[in-house]
């Protein structure tokens, strides 16, 4: 009995346990853009604070988030920074190229 109390117990809390992480965006490094601007989508599960390139970008309950950016011609570095509320961080750095054409 206190074994299924304890496995449920963790599996209820494994999200706290863990922390917040950064998953499924749609960049990839070293992706070279022929378009200047772009959508950058993902998920920062349990995050409370999210930040694209130092700028706080909204999240929704799920943590989904979706905004878009400018590429400068050339070499650009995109940083997605998520925080959740007791201080954990994660971050993506993504180094992509945009060519004018």
């Amino acid at each position: 009995f206190f074994i299924l109390i304890i496995a449920y117990a963790f599996f209820v809390s494994k999200d706290l346990l863990f922390g917040v992480k950064i998953k499924n965006v749609n960049l990839r490094d070293g992706t070279v853009y022929t378009e200047s601007v772009i959508k950058v989508t993902g998920n920062a599960k349990n995050a409370i604070k999210l930040t694209l390139n130092g700028r706080e970008i909204s999240i929704n309950q799920a943590g989904d988030f979706d905004e878009t950016i400018a590429l400068l011609s050339g070499y650009n570095i995109v940083s997605l920074r998520a925080e959740d509320k007791f201080g954990l961080v994660d971050e993506e750095i993504y180094k992509l190229m945009y060519i004018n054409k």
